[in-house]
């Protein structure tokens, strides 16, 4: 087992990895849409809007994918929690951006809230 740690993603704000590889998988912890920080040691802040932070947690994804030797186009499922059932639309607008034509398994959940008011959360599986 190996974790998967880049400053090119959002740092775990809690006891856990951005992502672990495991027997030829990549599992990427759940990503907020935060922005980039402006400097080590700064606490992101979250995109705008919901299509804007799946933007961004897809951003953070890819680039734990790619610190892992993996992509996108290697992920087999995705998990999206959304607080609320109307966001679906925008969401999946900006998923199919930025999966084109791959179509990994995948679930959107309809939840109470997120963690720091987020309106998006993405986790996946990958091959590694």
């Amino acid at each position: 087992m190996q974790i998967i740690h880049t400053p090119k993603a959002t740092p775990p704000a809690g006891h856990y990895s951005q992502a672990v590889r495991a027997n030829g998988f990549v599992f990427v912890s759940g990503q907020l849409g935060f922005l980039p920080p402006a400097a080590p040691g700064d606490r992101p802040a979250l995109a705008s809007g919901a299509a804007d932070q799946a933007r961004e947690a897809l951003r953070s994804v890819q680039a734990i994918l790619e610190t892992a030797g993996s992509s996108l186009s290697a992920v087999v499922n995705v998990t999206v929690y959304i607080p609320d059932v109307g966001l679906w639309d925008e969401v999946n607008r900006v998923y199919e951006q930025c999966f084109g034509a791959h179509r990994p398994a995948r679930a959107i959940v309809p939840t109470r809230e997120l963690h720091y008011g987020a309106l998006v959360e993405i986790s996946v599986v990958a091959l590694a």
